[in-house]
């Protein structure tokens, strides 16, 4: 059985589409989170395992909205292999899809001065912080993730403290733009992008 993890409740509402029975775990993009929703997803009876979502570009090329499906996956300095079938299953042989490492990150990357150094000392051209888990499961895994931000975008400060529940917090979202209103266009253009991704995630959902 296939168990899903997704940093975000609307990435799972995404992939709900396509795989309506499979359990689905949110992580609320955080460490914890990911170790939780992992187990969780074990406790559900999953005996192989996809990353879904969002990750952030660290090479140049990786533009907001570039379809990834991974050979592999670094953690740590080691490499995990994806299972073949599943990739294929998830668009690996589609023409559009990027197909380079993945890299684990421990915490929110949020600037493109880490980005770069991350890229640099990696080779990974993106980066997200649930695959690295599945990768280390044991089980089969695949990984699809959609290129948010890239390796030029700074993130504001308010976005990577509203994310911490796994969805929006308005209330969280108001509070940091009244303490810090020169986050606002930098948060707007990190919204455009998000809508990007969004967009062409679904168009490749669609198509599998």
């Amino acid at each position: 059985m296939l168990g899903a993890l997704v940093g975000l409740t609307a990435e799972a509402r995404l992939l709900r589409k396509v795989l309506p029975e499979a359990p689905i775990a949110v992580s609320g993009a955080t460490l914890d989170g990911a170790r939780r929703a992992l187990a969780t997803l074990r406790a559900a009876g999953a005996t192989e395992l996809l990353s879904f979502g969002c990750a952030a570009g660290l090479s140049p090329a990786m533009r907001p909205g570039a379809i990834l499906v991974p050979e592999r996956v670094c953690v740590h300095g080691r490499h995990y292999t994806a299972n073949a079938a599943l990739r294929r299953r998830f668009g690996a042989d589609r023409a559009e899809v990027v197909t380079a490492g993945l890299l684990q990150s421990d915490v929110l990357v949020e600037t493109a001065r880490e980005k770069a150094a991350l890229f640099a000392e990696s080779g990974c051209v993106a980066v997200d912080m649930e695959s690295g888990l599945v990768a280390e499961s044991g089980l089969p895994f695949a990984v699809l993730r959609v290129v948010c931000d890239d390796a030029a975008r700074d993130l504001p400060p308010v976005a990577c403290d509203v994310l911490s529940a796994g969805k929006i917090s308005v209330p969280r979202l108001v509070g940091g733009l009244l303490r810090q209103p020169g986050q606002i266009g930098a948060l707007m253009a990190l919204g455009r992008e998000a809508a990007v991704a969004r967009k062409s995630m679904a168009s490749f959902l669609r198509g599998l």
